[in-house]
């Protein structure tokens, strides 16, 4: 039977709610890179200007491991709401800053809204849809990052400009109220099955999870300075080796059959396709000579082709496999084809339609692997399972940015910089096509097992 639209009579106002809080999110993420260089000079905070980034980065890995528990212990609901209400506070907070430090008090906020609602909107999919939905959903709250993505540093650098950067925290704020209204008017009611607690047995996973989001603000803090900065990168790279095993499924690492997998194909695509994302404007700058308005516009389409590519899958859930390898081999290509830019004779358009095929296989991955994690999880363990997937993606994209910065900053641009750095990312987005399909377990001879 056809699944029912997303945006059908029965599932609009949830719907709706949940892909608008989505843009709101996605426009704050996108503010913050974009006017931090005003709220740094305006509230004399240069030196703390890193924090303002790898504070929020370590509150989200927290909620988004706590989240996960608590839907899982208690539903997907005191999650998400503590979620909003952290993310709006934090706006607040950030909005009315008299003070760096007040400020990076509400990037703090916002970091464990956001990763609360984040994790717990997995669980609420899993609950509120059917599961034939549940491509054509992730591949909504993908399209919903794209306005954001053409529009929001435009918006942001014209506001902030014009009248205050204050105003953009402030208006999020004030937005994300009716989108919290619309979404709990779409909202299942509850189940009413009992819940249980948290369990002291959580304890030490949230010890590792606070390790994890320590050793990835230090490494990434210390990846783009020299001396000293260079001593955090490796105490932050070490913490990270002891923590995350702690926080994956086992196996992981390796890519063991099944939901291991799952979570490490998040990593590997997240983390080439965001580290490369990092130096597609650089480069066109740097050695096209463009201006920062005409090197977004590489972004923005690559943005566009995210959008593309989610749509796509949503049209072939069945197609796993063959998605999943489409489209990392995908981000590989075009990485390479976006590395062609140290060749003088390349014309600039090449590299924009390489980042567009980047864009392409990056949208075609990641909702899949949403999918894929719920389809892959036993009930009571979606929110866990959620959970890991983000921190995965967070843990492998800091560790790709990081270590690539850490060659930029040690050598300069120079060609063969950009060349390893883009190589080494081209190396994760082919691995990521060799264990593609590494997620279906072997059928066993005789069975029908999958």
């Amino acid at each position: 039977m056809t699944a029912p639209a997303v945006f059908s009579q029965r599932y609009r106002a949830l719907s709706v709610g949940i892909v608008a809080l989505v843009m709101l999110v996605a426009f704050e993420y996108l503010a913050v890179a974009t006017a931090m260089p005003l709220i740094g000079r305006e509230l004399n905070g240069y030196h703390l200007y890193g924090l303002a980034f790898s504070g929020g980065m370590a509150a989200n890995v927290i909620a988004t491991m706590v989240g996960g528990r608590w839907s899982d212990a208690r539903g997907p609901f005191p999650a998400l709401w503590t979620g909003v209400a952290g993310f709006v506070a934090g706006l607040a907070v950030s909005g009315f800053a008299p003070a760096m430090e007040a400020f990076l008090v509400g990037r703090f906020l916002q970091g464990l809204g956001g990763g609360l609602f984040n994790v717990a909107l997995y669980v609420l999919v899993a609950q509120a849809y059917p599961s034939a939905m549940h491509p054509r959903v992730f591949s909504a709250l993908a399209a919903a990052w794209v306005l954001p993505s053409v529009v929001g540093p435009a918006v942001t650098g014209f506001v902030a400009e014009t009248w205050s950067w204050r105003l953009i925290f402030l208006g999020v704020a004030v937005l994300s109220v009716p989108a919290a209204l619309i979404m709990w008017r779409g909202l299942p009611a509850r189940d009413g099955q009992p819940r249980e607690a948290m369990g002291r047995a959580f304890l030490p996973r949230l010890a590792w999870g606070v390790c994890a989001a320590i050793g990835a603000a230090l490494l990434q803090y210390g990846s783009g300075a020299a001396g000293a900065g260079i001593v955090l990168a490796v105490a932050g790279l070490a913490v990270l080796a002891l923590a995350l095993p702690k926080l994956l499924p086992a196996g992981t690492l390796r890519a063991a059959r099944g939901l291991p997998t799952v979570i490490a194909l998040r990593g590997l695509a997240a983390g080439s396709f965001f580290a490369a994302e990092v130096f597609v404007p650089l480069m066109l700058v740097q050695e096209r000579h463009l201006n920062t308005a005409e090197a977004g516009l590489a972004l923005t389409g690559g943005a566009l082709a995210w959008s593309l590519g989610s749509w796509i899958q949503g049209r072939r859930p069945h197609a796993r496999a063959l998605t999943i390898r489409l489209g990392a081999t995908l981000i590989a290509a075009g990485i390479c084809v976006t590395a062609l830019i140290v060749i003088p004779a390349t014309p600039v358009l090449v590299v924009f339609a390489g980042w567009v095929v980047a864009g392409l296989g990056i949208g075609m991955v990641f909702p899949t692997l949403s999918v894929l994690v719920l389809e892959l999880s036993t009930p009571g363990e979606e929110g866990r399972n959620s959970a890991s997937l983000s921190i995965g993606e967070s843990v492998f994209s800091v560790v790709a940015v990081a270590i690539t910065g850490a060659l930029f900053a040690a050598y300069g641009g120079r060609p063969w910089v950009y060349v390893t750095c883009l190589g080494l990312l081209v190396v994760m987005a082919g691995t990521a096509t060799l264990i593609g399909g590494r997620f279906e377990h072997r059928r066993e001879a005789g069975t029908m097992e999958v």
